[in-house]
């Protein structure tokens, strides 16, 4: 069940990322240009992800290490999907979605991700040491 309380965590990503991408189009690539501003935005929303995991996991109640990791992989399971659907109704090929997952593009997506997924774990020692586990 803490599982699925955990969703509406992953539900806050949403419009920190709609924000951030805001910021990207709208500031960030007229200030240092799209080159530098892609890669930036990858890494602004990995932090603005890992903040709000960070203040908000911990109050969702007990997990387990293992409920974290489960929980990163349905977070990171969800990312992915929502990324994948809302590129694809918005008439993005199937292959620039794929090209996102390359680094060497600049786009630093994958750190996204793995930020998704790795976020509840971090969260959850947090937690543990707080409780003395």
């Amino acid at each position: 069940m803490a599982i699925v309380r955990s969703v509406f965590i992953w539900i806050c990503f949403v419009p920190a990322a709609i924000l951030n991408g805001g910021l990207r189009e709208h500031v960030l690539n007229g200030i240092l240009g799209e080159r530098l501003a892609l890669p930036l935005s990858g890494i602004l929303l990995s932090g603005f992800i890992f903040l709000i995991t960070w203040f908000l996991f911990p109050r969702m109640g007990a997990f387990s290490k293992k409920d974290c990791f489960k929980t990163g992989l349905l977070w990171m399971f969800m990312t992915v999907l929502f990324e994948f659907a809302s590129g694809l109704a918005q008439g993005c090929a199937f292959a620039e979605l794929l090209a996102a997952y390359n680094p060497a593009t600049g786009n630093l997506w994958i750190l996204v991700v793995l930020s998704t997924l790795l976020s509840p774990v971090i969260a959850g020692m947090k937690k543990g040491r707080k409780a003395g586990v």
